[in-house]
């Protein structure tokens, strides 16, 4: 990796290049989950075997059939593409993670990335605190709306995995599908992260995403950033405020060392 720069315009890709927060998101459509079977939820290939793993066991059976009744009983469930960051990040590629919580519960608003909103669609306060801590630590101004406005697509396609621990959620409901199991699957995934040799940044804002901290290892040679969450209630709330945080900048050197 060269010394470009992290989210200079965007987070460094996996060959050195830089982010553009410019770049075209690709559109999604429909705007709910209309199927519970794991085919129709593309991954990138480093990723099958740990999916397949997931849903060919207990937990992972038992989460399609509540996701299938939920379906049948004419629940609204978000986001169309649940792997969506599994799809556009592959494994090897990943060089940062930032942990969300929950998709977005709002029509057409997420599109099965952390954080992420659709084109076009007004960026909620979180991610607009994300963007404003950017232009503090890094002098890289907000990205033009509508396009690719708060869509971070182009982020994920080269290498921040952008996942949630819940990947699925319904309308106007936050949370509706937490403890459903898919925590069990992402928990997987950021352990194969950890477990591997390729340094790799995780991002932990806020308590629930730093619970995970546990699954990386401390001598694993990544770099582990935890502040508070993005979140107005609590971007400037000590001991570990968001805006401030230099997380970015942070980032920034350590890959490219």
């Amino acid at each position: 990796m060269n010394s470009s720069s992290l989210l200079c315009g965007g987070p460094v890709s996996p060959d050195g290049g830089t982010l553009s927060s410019s770049s075209p998101a690709n559109a999604v459509s429909p705007t709910q989950r209309q199927s519970a079977h794991p085919a129709d939820w593309p991954v990138a290939p480093g990723w099958q075997p740990l999916v397949d793993e997931f849903f060919g066991g207990p937990v992972g059976q038992k989460l399609r059939a509540f996701l299938q009744s939920r379906i049948d009983a004419g629940a609204s469930i978000f986001p169309p593409r649940p792997l969506r960051a599994l799809e556009l990040t592959p494994p090897e590629a990943v060089r940062v993670v930032i942990l969300g919580q929950d998709p977005y519960h709002g029509r057409g608003q997420g599109e099965g990335l952390a954080f992420s909103v659709a084109p076009g669609v007004r960026v909620p306060p979180s991610l607009r605190n994300i963007f404003k801590e950017i232009q503090r630590d890094l002098a890289i101004a907000p990205p033009p709306m509508p396009q690719p406005g708060g869509s971070l697509v182009a982020w994920a396609q080269q290498g921040v995995l952008l996942l949630n621990a819940c990947l699925t959620v319904e309308e106007a409901q936050p949370a509706s599908h937490a403890r459903q199991g898919w925590e069990l699957l992402t928990d997987a995934l950021l352990s194969h992260i950890a477990q591997g040799a390729q340094p790799v940044v995780f991002m932990l804002w806020g308590a629930h995403a730093q619970a995970k901290r546990a699954l990386i290892t401390a001598d694993s040679g990544h770099l582990v950033l935890c502040a508070n969450h993005p979140s107005p209630l609590s971007a400037l709330r000590g001991p570990l405020p968001f805006i401030g945080c230099g997380h970015f900048g942070q980032a920034q050197r350590f890959l490219s060392e």
